[in-house]
């Protein structure tokens, strides 16, 4: 069975869902609770809400403090790879490592993962990610300090406020107002 829980950031609500395994996925912040649980329950039809549980208390304080500008790693976040597809769960895994506040770009993740002309399908698993901010898929960019794309609602200027709390330079880069 499938849980999920709301809760408050300093930029909206998030959401996590959990099985017995670990977190099956991690919404982004939105205004309120009442779009971000529509939006979640699209994703998971079946999910009940439940409190937190104890296990994911870190979790939840992790997000809100990297939403703050703090820089947890949340690597301890527990996830729930088993039905990730096998080249995803290691382009997530070499996201996860990339630290609060710093980047790579696509090419870098894919010769990371052995072969430089895996950007394209680096970009691919990253927009189907799970989990966004446990994996940072938002700290992967284009070559060229480009942001490159971003899958969730905001797209591009999600991606560049996420990386602007961080303190990155590549949102430093980047024109947040054009």
């Amino acid at each position: 069975m499938i849980c999920y829980a709301l809760f408050d950031t300093a930029i909206g609500w998030a959401g996590l869902a959990w099985g017995d395994l670990g977190l099956v996925g991690v919404h982004l912040p939105e205004s309120d609770p009442e779009t971000a649980r529509r939006s979640f329950l699209r994703r998971f039809p079946d999910a009940a809400e439940a409190p937190v549980p104890p296990q994911l208390d870190k979790t939840v304080e992790d997000i809100r403090a990297l939403l703050r500008g703090e820089k947890p790693d949340l690597l301890d976040a527990p996830i729930d790879a088993s039905r990730t597809p096998a080249f995803h769960a290691r382009v997530y895994e070499v996201a996860r490592a990339i630290p609060p506040g710093e980047t790579l770009t696509y090419g870098e993740v894919a010769v990371r993962l052995g072969d430089k002309l895996l950007a394209r399908e680096v970009g691919q698993a990253l927009g189907k990610n799970p989990w966004p901010i446990v994996v940072p898929c938002h700290r992967v960019t284009a070559a060229g300090g480009k942001p490159g794309g971003f899958s969730a609602r905001g797209g591009v200027n999600t991606k560049l406020k996420l990386l602007a709390i961080e303190g990155a330079a590549a949102a430093a880069q980047a024109d947040l107002f054009a």
